[in-house]
């Protein structure tokens, strides 16, 4: 029997935890056949990096690419997930312990994704890449990493300074994956942002299938 497709991304509705500033996801539908109308319609009112997203080197970079112009290799193909058992932020050491190679696409599987994310509260000391693990993951040249909390740098402390040095070096970002029902190993990865015309970013919807 062939391996199943796991769902590694976050349903977006309305009230879901954001990050700290953004403008919070709100879902309404306007139109709804329970109350009479002819057909269902919806209207959305979110930061494009709310949930499962990704972000373009424009997000920090001012004249990066845009997430429409987002190369498929970088979404399509073979995707490893690494377990980090550290507990603060994901460190040089735990990168050289899993030996990760150029042109990887590198999905960080740590504490957050024991979170739950239909709970509202913005979780501020969730793990995080530390900013010389992204200038490790420059170095290497891996093709995409992915973190399983709303941000791959710490909330309050290195925002910038890891999102430059990765998206300088045109790693594309995911944030927002949940990673709870996956094990550590080698997958077939889909992430497909949302096409927007010169966004920073974009919701995406990202999914799994075991290699063996």
């Amino acid at each position: 029997m062939a391996p199943e497709w796991i769902d590694i991304s976050v349903p977006l509705r309305t009230g879901m935890v954001h990050w700290p500033g953004d403008p919070p996801v709100n879902i309404e539908r306007v139109s709804d056949m329970d109350r009479g109308d002819q057909a269902n319609l919806s209207k959305m009112d979110m930061s494009v990096h709310s949930g499962t997203h990704m972000d373009a080197p424009l997000h920090f970079i001012r004249d990066g690419m845009s997430i429409d112009e987002v190369p498929f290799e970088a979404l399509i193909g073979p995707a490893r997930v690494i377990e980090i058992v550290e507990r603060e932020s994901i460190s040089v050491e735990a990168l050289a312990a899993n030996r990760i190679l150029p042109g990887e696409r590198i999905l960080f599987k740590t504490r957050n994704s024991e979170q739950n994310w239909a709970a509202k509260a913005f979780m501020p000391n969730f793990v995080y890449l530390s900013t010389q693990a992204a200038e490790c993951l420059v170095e290497i040249g891996v093709k995409t990493v992915g973190v399983d909390y709303l941000s791959v740098s710490g909330y309050g402390r290195n925002e910038v300074e890891v999102h430059q040095k990765l998206l300088e070096a045109n790693i594309w970002v995911i944030e927002g994956l949940y990673l709870g029902n996956v094990s550590p190993g080698n997958y077939e990865m889909i992430c497909l942002p949302i096409k927007i015309y010169s966004g920073e970013g974009a919701p995406a919807r990202a999914i799994l299938k075991p290699i063996f």
